[in-house]
């Protein structure tokens, strides 16, 4: 059975950094166990934390098939666009990777947003993880791009204000009714004391703290030159965190 894990915060808050390094750990302790990685941001940028070379997303499918006879004679418009996807999927050894990407032209964002969502209902079922680092912000989970998850992780930087915004989450997870075994608040980029003085603010959001991703001038080097995070040296703050987390987290 699949077990999904997705990630959801503000932009800024290393949702893509947990993420990226969330599928490392799963790579290193799981040796053969097959993982999906699901950019489901608009503002794609998971596969450069990852390593890996893009040459499609479902956004740019989708502005193909606007195009005048893109579609075969014979052939219904869902079933060339599913075609076109799994064209689009990034295989590589260890993992593979899907990515939304975004609408080059003018319209609602919903369709490919829907596309995604049944697509993935089918694919997930041929993979033992399925990671999804979620669109930046809140308005996403509205969507239930996956009504299910076994484990959502949402990330919030130092600041009360962004622990307030992580509070919200929960609320729209509740409210639309996204069926979610655990769920819990993971603080990024925190420096030493960060953690201790949002107690109260943390408290209030009815989240649990399952840990925080200290900053990492690692992080920082890797990021302002294009390298990627499975690069980063096992010793490094984010890396060896990131492994006490997910291992308390049994996954």
């Amino acid at each position: 059975m699949t077990k999904r894990i997705a990630v959801a915060g503000k932009g800024g808050t290393g949702k893509t950094t947990l993420s990226a390094l969330l599928i490392r750990y799963l790579i290193e302790n799981h040796p053969g166990k097959s993982i999906l990685a699901v950019d489901a941001d608009a503002n794609a940028n998971l596969n450069e934390a990852l390593g890996v070379t893009v040459q499609a997303t479902i956004g740019t499918i989708l502005e193909d098939v606007k195009k005048i006879n893109a579609v075969p004679t014979g052939m219904t418009k869902d079933i060339f666009i599913e075609s076109r996807l799994m064209q689009a999927m990034v295989e590589e050894n260890a993992f593979d990777l899907l990515v939304m990407g975004n609408p080059q032209g003018p319209g609602c964002y919903c369709y490919p947003n829907d596309l995604l969502k049944g697509y993935l209902e089918k694919l997930s079922k041929g993979y033992d993880f399925m990671v999804i680092d979620n669109e930046a912000g809140l308005e996403h989970l509205s969507r239930r791009l996956l009504p299910m998850l076994d484990l959502l992780l949402v990330t919030s930087d130092s600041s009360a204000r962004g622990v307030r915004s992580a509070g919200r989450v929960k609320d729209i997870v509740e409210n639309v009714n996204i069926a979610v075994t655990k769920m819990g608040l993971v603080i990024g980029r925190s420096r030493s004391g960060d953690t201790d003085q949002l107690g109260r603010e943390v408290e209030n959001t009815g989240l649990e703290l399952f840990g925080e991703i200290p900053y990492d001038p690692y992080v920082a080097e890797y990021d302002l030159n294009a390298k990627a995070l499975f690069e980063l040296p096992n010793d490094s703050e984010a890396v060896v965190a990131a492994q006490g987390l997910f291992k308390g987290l049994e996954l």
